[in-house]
């Protein structure tokens, strides 16, 4: 984590804020999703009949991917918190698309830049993040997101 004074946030609008470490999806995870959701669509759990499609396996659900965003940014090296911040809170998405299936075993990241900061009230600073989730090895990411974090120093 980057911390930085809650007066410097705005200067940090349009950096890029680096990627997450790799994190496998595995077909435990995707289970686990599917039971917490009760969401067991085939192409999710079921690994015989998942080959029979185009994807040739299982896929994580995209919800799933979409989860895993607050741990990947906890291993963004230069991922923006403001000094003495007392929480962090998810304030919502402005734009969210599924760009790729994740396959079963495959390995993914985020990648983070700061795209807007505005202080709502004093000591309350609304973020909004540009999240790209890569998978390795593909040319499509599995999502782009605009996050909203809310901050409260």
């Amino acid at each position: 984590m980057k911390v930085v004074e809650a007066a410097q946030i705005s200067e940090y609008v349009g950096e890029d804020m680096g990627a997450s470490q790799w994190f496998t999806i595995d077909q435990g995870r995707i289970n686990d999703f599917a039971a917490a959701t009760l969401d067991h669509q085939f192409i999710h759990v079921d690994p015989e009949r998942a080959k029979a499609t185009p994807f040739g396996t299982t896929i994580a659900h995209g919800y799933l991917t979409l989860s895993l965003l607050p741990y990947l940014q906890t291993s963004i090296d230069d991922f923006l918190v403001p000094r003495g911040m007392k929480m962090g809170m998810n304030y919502g998405f402005d734009k969210l698309r599924f760009m790729a299936p994740v396959k079963v075993d495959a390995r993914i990241r985020a990648r983070a830049t700061l795209i807007e900061a505005n202080e709502k009230k004093p000591g309350q600073w609304l973020l909004k993040f540009l999240f790209t989730v890569d998978i390795e090895g593909e040319d499509k990411p599995a999502l782009v997101a605009e996050w909203l974090l809310m901050y409260f120093v």
